[in-house]
């Protein structure tokens, strides 16, 4: 079976034990590969009518026409809700109360990205009876190059445990055009790309974790293998303790 019929099948399980036969997708479109190849593959196992693409810029996104074209090529439903006056008042208010002047790079990166998935989940309950996708793949798991309860959440993760060329592969083969696939990641804020804000590429991530490092520089991957290490905590959804109430008198 290859990895599109693979993929349709699981989507296509997924959504018949998780609802029934109007439950709809409800996908973050960001522009980029990942909820390109989400989109395309929700519209193969549900068809088109069951699936609903959401555009969340925070403020002006520049590259916002990519997520409209895949919309459009898509032909699926879609939504665009501009974040940046909750992100503001929000800010606004937090410095008020804490008393600060400027908030940190952490809060100015992670607060957007959980605030889209505040977004996609009031537009499901509005909408009814749908289940909210994450987009992530196994490459930025591996590194945790996702942010805790913002798009490292959703209902169901149908890339998790592809690669980002694997990614690519699927997307192609879903019939997205090359544009769509092949644009290089980036969180569409900063002006970096992925591989320049974590320092190595995807394609050597890749290398490091299927074990085949002979032709690399061992500093490299030292540096990939301590990334993966320091961000496994975030795989964790909540550290439950593995001791019992005493019920002793």
């Amino acid at each position: 079976m290859s990895i599109k019929s693979e993929a349709i099948a699981w989507v296509k399980d997924y959504f018949a034990k998780n609802g029934n036969s109007e439950t709809k997708a409800v996908i973050g479109i960001s522009g980029g590969k990942d909820s390109a190849t989400v989109a395309a593959l929700c519209c193969a196992a549900l068809g088109k009518d069951r699936v609903i693409g959401v555009m969340m810029p925070n403020g002006i996104q520049s590259d916002i026409e990519d997520s409209k074209n895949i919309c459009k090529f898509l032909g699926i439903k879609n939504y665009t809700v501009n974040i940046e006056d909750a992100y503001r008042g929000l800010t606004c208010e937090l410095k008020k109360v804490l008393g600060v002047g400027v908030t940190p790079a952490q809060y100015n990166t992670n607060t957007p990205a959980r605030l889209r998935m505040v977004t996609l989940y009031s537009i499901a309950a509005i909408e009814g009876n749908c289940r909210v996708s994450n987009n992530g793949n196994k490459s930025e798991c591996l590194v945790g190059y996702f942010t805790l309860w913002g798009d490292g959440s959703g209902d169901f993760a149908p890339l998790a445990n592809l690669y980002v060329s694997e990614v690519i592969k699927l997307g192609l083969a879903l019939g997205l055009p090359e544009e769509f696939v092949k644009k290089a990641p980036s969180d569409g804020m900063s002006g970096m790309t992925d591989e320049d804000k974590l320092g190595f590429t995807y394609a050597d991530l890749e290398k490091v974790a299927r074990g085949k490092t002979e032709k690399m520089d061992p500093a490299l991957v030292k540096t990939i293998k301590g990334r993966i290490k320091s961000m496994a905590f975030k795989k964790k959804l909540l550290n439950i303790p593995n001791f019992m109430p005493s019920t002793a008198k």
